[in-house]
Formats: structure tokens, sequence, C-alpha cells
């Protein structure tokens, strides 16, 4: 299995302690969300690119982790 980058890691952390096992839904559940924020983020290109950078590695590891 891939590392996770501390911030991914940290998004998958945050859905377990939900008491919501971090299944192939709950993931996409938090990817989604991260490219709903990304959409909305104007005038931080940085900001926006480092959660396009999570959305993106947790897409991209999805099926290793399940």
């Amino acid at each position: 299995m891939t590392d996770l980058s501390p911030a991914s890691q940290a998004i998958l952390d945050a859905i377990t302690e939900w008491k919501v096992k971090p299944d192939s839904y709950s993931r996409q559940i938090a990817i989604a969300t991260l490219y709903a924020l990304a959409s909305r983020i104007k005038g931080a290109d940085d900001i926006r690119q480092d959660v396009l950078d999570i959305a993106n590695e947790l897409e991209n590891t999805e099926n290793e982790a399940t």
C-alpha cells in the first residue's frame, strides 16, 4: 500500500473518527468534497492546488486501500 501524505491521511482518519469505515463510498465522498472545495477557492492558487493534490492522491490510491 502506498503511504499517503499527512493531509490525505488526516482526511481518512477523520472519516474513521466519524465511526464510518473508510471504505470506497466514504472515500468518494471525501474526494468529491475536496473537488467541490477546490472549485470555490479563488485567488489562492497554492491552496487550491494543495486541495486538488490531496483529492487526486486519495482518488489515485483508492484501489490500493480497499
